[in-house]
């Protein structure tokens, strides 16, 4: 069995799933943090016995005994210039959404880590979920026939929606329906998506945030295959269960629908302290004593063993360009007001919301 040593920038919420599940794996030859945050650092350091805990990541991709990174940091527009830096210092790469803030970094990057023969991927954990494996499985394998619409509607919680637009003012298509946007693509495979119709709607975020925030976006995609797919993406529920997240899937086919329930209702605690709260319910998932709750913590041992064993990872930064390509789409089409066709010019940026 062959170990590596393994790094993960920034350990934060996302960071700190990845951090404590690779910390004592068998295929993990040493384990190597960088956090600007101490306390933070030292806290996850201290827990996964990490052999190196730094402030600045440039000091890890020194290291000859990293072979891959993890990519965890925040704000996002730190993402093209440490999965660049890591690449160049030849590191495999695994990177939290988005790629970039721009096609053309996003295309930068795809051509770096080819250029250099490094594994590169992006973090769009859905796909490691078994409910929505399941649906890819059925689409794939003809259950329902031929697909003909499909529809995903996810909500998460203000407190959380205020915290993810406070720290970058991108869109609720950006932020969230880009995972959704990616499960849809990665089921309809070899269709790709040629337009795209998209309009935002205003409520509590802009007083919640402080900024012309949306509340919710929702996006119409054309296929080239014909077929229409329709995302929404909302981050203004009520506080309630703190990250709560809730999602309901609808695919129609020529022989039959798929509906799938991932609101996260099914484990309910009522306490008399507390009241009614919903474990389990975030979307990146958490650990519950020796096992864990979510699609996170297999989707970061998909891309160890994919460097390790030398595998393909499963999601290609191609695809993740392309879900990046739709939501500026989206952001210029709410923008605009009329559809927006594809494909842009590698100019076109990550639209900001005000």
């Amino acid at each position: 069995m062959k170990s590596i040593g393994v790094a993960v920038i920034g350990t934060g919420w996302c960071g700190g799933i990845r951090a404590e599940t690779l910390g004592g794996h068998p295929l993990v030859s040493g384990l190597h943090l960088a956090e600007i945050n101490q306390d933070r650092l030292w806290e996850l350091a201290a827990k996964t016995e990490a052999r190196t805990a730094v402030t600045d990541y440039r000091e890890i991709l020194k290291r000859e005994d990293v072979a891959a990174v993890y990519i965890s940091a925040t704000p996002e527009h730190t993402h093209f210039p440490m999965a660049k830096d890591s690449l160049l210092a030849g590191k495999h790469v695994f990177l939290e959404k988005p790629i970039a803030l721009t096609l053309a970094e996003a295309d930068e990057l795809i051509a770096l880590a080819r250029t250099k023969n490094l594994k590169f991927t992006i973090g769009y954990s859905q796909r490691f979920s078994p409910k929505y494996a399941y649906v890819r499985k059925c689409l794939r394998g003809g259950t329902i026939g031929r697909p003909v619409s499909a529809l995903v509607s996810r909500h998460i919680t203000r407190g959380l929606g205020k915290k993810i637009s406070g720290r970058v003012k991108l869109s609720p298509a950006a932020m969230e329906s880009t995972h959704d946007l990616d499960f849809l693509f990665w089921c309809l495979e070899p269709a790709k998506p040629v337009r795209v119709y998209s309009q935002v709607n205003y409520g509590a975020m802009r007083e919640a945030s402080g900024a012309d925030v949306p509340d919710q976006q929702w996006c119409m995609v054309t296929m080239d295959s014909g077929m229409s797919i329709v995302v929404g993406g909302g981050w203004s529920l009520p506080p309630g269960y703190p990250n709560f997240s809730t999602t309901w899937i609808e695919m129609i086919g020529t022989e039959g629908a798929l509906l799938v329930d991932d609101s996260h209702k099914d484990v309910i605690l009522n306490t008399m302290k507390n009241g009614m709260q919903l474990p389990m319910s975030t979307m990146p998932g958490e650990y519950v004593d020796h096992t864990y709750a979510g699609a996170m913590a297999g989707e970061t041992l998909h891309f160890l063993e994919a460097v390790a064993y030398d595998r393909p990872v499963l999601v290609t930064p191609e695809q993740a360009r392309t879900v990046m390509e739709v939501y500026i789409a989206a952001d210029l089409s709410a923008e605009k007001n009329a559809p927006v066709d594809l494909p842009l010019h590698p100019s076109k940026t990550v639209r900001a919301v005000a």
